[in-house]
């Protein structure tokens, strides 16, 4: 068939990149990109595949950790370096698809192999950068591009929220399975952790783009009620001063000397 001379030119890349780079026009924190460059070394870069493969990456990441730690607060306990490390990265895998889900209603795929992640390399060894490597996604019967070959259309909006909230279990469990051995932290620890990173996703996509009530509500068509592995429903709620949340995990950063819960914490809720 001749395409006809007006029509518009399709991006080279999947249209999932697209969503990329606006997710990535909303973070100062944390850098969202399509793709990774042909060399990452020393750049902090790592397949998400390659940490599940050799767990020994997550023993080296919390030991870098613990030097930071030890510098700032004098200490640097198990309990924490393995609860900074659970949380900032089942965050940021859930960021990657929250995000998406809620500013075009697209869910990437979210394996392994299919997600990289950047620990800075200098000061504080957190995840600062997030790259989607895979060109698939899911989307709506309305989405411009359903007819791309990358996409895979799904009825409606609690079919594409349950598909996300599969990938990212899917991507979880291999988590658990991997660093759970590396720390002593209980598997419904774990899962907790897990189930805060999906239920804060949306919202935080919401804040960002100054929709808060939209993000929160998409929270809630992520997480509709306890849905096993996730240990809660969506926890968001108003009050007074706003929205917020009782998270089900905890970071341990109270364990720091001098440091005091967070205001969020299990423990104190």
């Amino acid at each position: 068939m001749t395409v006809p001379a007006t029509a518009p030119a399709r991006d080279a890349r999947t249209p999932i990149a697209g969503s990329v780079t606006r997710a990535d026009a909303l973070t100062q924190w944390c850098e969202f990109k399509f793709s990774l460059p042909g060399d990452t070394t020393g750049t902090g870069w790592v397949v998400a595949e390659t940490l599940m493969a050799e767990p020994a990456r997550f023993d080296a990441w919390r030991a870098r950790l613990g030097d930071w730690l030890r510098e700032h607060y004098g200490d640097a306990p198990d309990r924490t370096t393995g609860g900074y490390v659970m949380s900032w990265y089942l965050s940021a895998i859930g960021l990657l698809g929250g995000t998406l889900f809620h500013l075009a209603r697209r869910v990437p795929a979210l394996r392994p192999s299919d997600v990289a992640v950047r620990i800075a390399t200098e000061d504080r060894p957190h995840i600062v950068g997030l790259a989607l490597l895979a060109d698939e996604f899911a989307c709506l019967p309305d989405d411009p591009e359903r007819d791309h070959p990358a996409a895979t259309v799904v009825a409606d909006e609690h079919a594409l929220a349950a598909l996300l909230r599969a990938r990212f279990a899917a991507h979880a469990t291999r988590f658990v399975s991997s660093f759970g051995p590396t720390v002593r932290l209980g598997r419904r620890q774990l899962w907790a952790a897990a189930t805060d990173a999906l239920d804060s996703a949306a919202w935080t996509a919401g804040q960002l783009r100054g929709a808060e009530a939209a993000g929160v509500a998409d929270s809630a068509l992520l997480l509709p009620a306890k849905l096993d592995p996730f240990t809660s429903a969506s926890t968001l709620r108003a009050t007074e001063t706003g929205w917020t949340r009782r998270r089900e995990s905890c970071c341990f950063h109270f364990a720091l000397p001098d440091a005091e819960a967070c205001v969020t914490c299990p423990r104190v809720c």
